[in-house]
């Protein structure tokens, strides 16, 4: 595989989905189909749709032998052994509300797992990578690598989550209980919470109830600054479900010893 090409493409994907995307956002006619069936509120949105039919026409062009497994149009086998993961808009409830803290994800994963990892903000500007040799960042700031905090004691920690309430009511009481012991919490930034590990800001986002194209893109730019990313038991969490993302081996260990009683 040729790396520099793979992230090319990588980034030729992600700048497809900023330019479908962008012109949906704070649009005042935007709507948004519910696609949960009990009652709950799931949007979709005409973004989520075009950003993936352009981000998977870049990948047909560039990539024809590599499987793609995106939110809203499914899986398509590949030939290569790899596999692009996408979702098209991560936060579309932020979307809709005009808060930039949504984001686009692309992931490129073998059979282990994601190897390599993009999440973009297209209102903002700022793109996080990693994997293949490179952590970095790039913004209205200029480019900078990328490197998370290290090792901090839960007492000097921020935690996020998206929603407090996590996907089931013991699974926020395991949240609660962690947030006891870090110095501030915060919720709501959906994939942009796992970019600002990445990028040295906060020490700990952890989750539940994720999909594989949620989760793959940020675990490889968080392992790739020197971060850690595991289920709730400490294995492997490219699969989704209940994710701690931690900047060092003191806060996941710290998070890990509380949330495995839930798990």
């Amino acid at each position: 595989m040729d790396t520099n090409e793979t992230r090319a493409t990588a980034h030729r994907v992600a700048d497809a989905a900023r330019a479908a995307i962008l012109p949906h956002f704070r649009h005042a006619k935007l709507s948004a189909d519910n696609k949960h069936g009990d009652g709950g509120f799931d949007p979709v949105t005409e973004a989520d749709r075009a950003a993936e039919r352009a981000m998977r026409t870049v990948l047909a062009e560039a990539r024809p032998l590599d499987g793609v497994v995106g939110e809203e149009y499914g899986a398509t086998a590949g030939e290569s052994g790899l596999t692009w993961v996408l979702d098209p808009v991560d936060g579309t409830r932020a979307f809709l509300s005009g808060a930039p803290t949504w984001g686009v994800l692309i992931a490129l994963a073998d059979a282990s797992g994601p190897i390599y990892g993009l999440i973009d903000q297209p209102y903002i500007g700022e793109r996080f990578e990693g994997g293949l040799g490179h952590a970095a960042m790039t913004g209205p700031m200029g480019a900078r690598a990328l490197a998370t905090l290290g090792n901090r004691s839960l007492s000097e920690a921020i935690l996020f989550t998206t929603f407090p309430e996590l996907d089931t009511p013991v699974e926020a009481a395991g949240f609660a209980e962690l947030a006891r012991h870090v110095r501030l919490t915060r919720y709501g930034l959906d994939c942009y919470a796992y970019a600002l590990v990445a990028a040295g800001q906060i020490d700990l986002v952890v989750e539940a109830g994720l999909a594989p194209y949620d989760i793959q893109a940020p675990i490889a730019v968080i392992e790739a600054a020197g971060g850690i990313v595991s289920d709730w038991k400490g294995g492997p969490a490219h699969a989704g479900g209940r994710v701690i993302a931690a900047a060092g081996r003191t806060q996941h260990d710290a998070a890990l010893e509380i949330l495995s009683r839930v798990a």
